[in-house]
């Protein structure tokens, strides 16, 4: 089996059956110190205040886990190597756990704790929408982030792939981002939507595997999929046609099993629908990944 696919797997389960290790490894006060430390070095109008500025703190990192990468790839079978990309993965996955923080939204019991759930989809600077098409938005936003912007550049280059996209995201729109100067987080921004638009258009071709595929490739044109243009806004709005799809048909089937009412639809399909749907759909598309992957290792694509 591939040491790709087996990474990939011990990473997730490590993520879901150890969250208390997730929640106490997944810390990255370092990059927020070296950001600080970069920003001291340099003077007004240098490099580092530049657009391309990001590139001087993502280089050192990247390349140092790329040579340890390209060094332990033969030793012990490959061994270390394969346990080098588990750590990486299982770092740079995340950093919260994506279910959890969806459940909280759903189990809130007053507005107050849904809004303080909700904020953790949201990043630090923007105030969070509890209406559902804001909400399944968020989710797949969290998806693309967390999931599988990671798992995209791992399956591309290894482990420094992973690390890659977890720092270049931290740095747009994480609780570092204040620490870049305008120009430069203008930069990091472009590049993490450059990063993230292959992973959304991959993910929208997903949805339309495990779901409508109709709904999902009028989405994807009218919300500007189907152009060159850098940006992933396409990925909201095909989710969204998703997820209403799956609750009409929902509906449809209550309805002609007897639920005639509106009200005891909405019962029947419980609270926030909008969340349960999104989350199932974010789960059917990491499934559908998997499987390509482990398709892709019995042809011999992967290694």
């Amino acid at each position: 089996m591939s040491t790709t696919l087996i990474a990939v797997v011990v990473a997730l389960l490590l993520g879901h059956a150890a969250q208390s290790l997730a929640a106490s490894v997944r810390h990255y006060g370092w990059w927020g110190n070296w950001l600080r430390w970069l920003g001291a070095q340099f003077g007004e109008g240098g490099f580092w205040r530049g657009r391309y500025g990001i590139a001087a703190a993502l280089l050192p990192p990247v390349v140092t886990v790329a040579l340890f990468q390209l060094a332990l790839d033969e030793p012990l079978l490959g061994l270390a190597g394969l346990l080098l990309n588990i750590a990486v993965l299982f770092y740079a996955w995340g950093p919260r756990d994506l279910d959890l923080d969806v459940d909280a939204i759903a189990q809130a019991q007053d507005p107050v704790a849904r809004r303080d759930a909700a904020a953790r989809l949201w990043p630090h600077d923007q105030s969070p929408s509890l209406d559902g098409p804001s909400l399944v938005d968020a989710v797949f936003r969290n998806g693309l982030r967390r999931w599988f912007g990671v798992l995209f550049w791992f399956l591309l280059f290894g482990a420094c792939g992973a690390l890659l996209y977890r720092l270049t995201a931290l740095a747009a729109e994480g609780d570092e981002s204040h620490l870049l100067p305008g120009e430069n987080a203008s930069g990091a921004r472009a590049f993490l939507t450059l990063l993230d638009w292959p992973v959304a258009q991959l993910m929208t071709l997903s949805m339309a595997l495990v779901g409508n595929f109709d709904t999902v490739l009028g989405a994807w044109k009218e919300g500007g999929g189907a152009s060159l243009q850098m940006n992933t806004d396409f990925l909201g709005a095909v989710a969204r046609a998703s997820v209403r799809s799956e609750m009409a048909d929902e509906a449809q089937d209550y309805a002609e099993s007897g639920v005639a009412s509106g009200t005891a639809v909405i019962a029947q399909m419980g609270e926030m629908p909008e969340l349960r749907d999104a989350m199932s759909l974010i789960w059917r598309i990491l499934l559908l990944w998997l499987a390509v992957i482990a398709l892709f290792v019995i042809a011999g694509w992967v290694t």
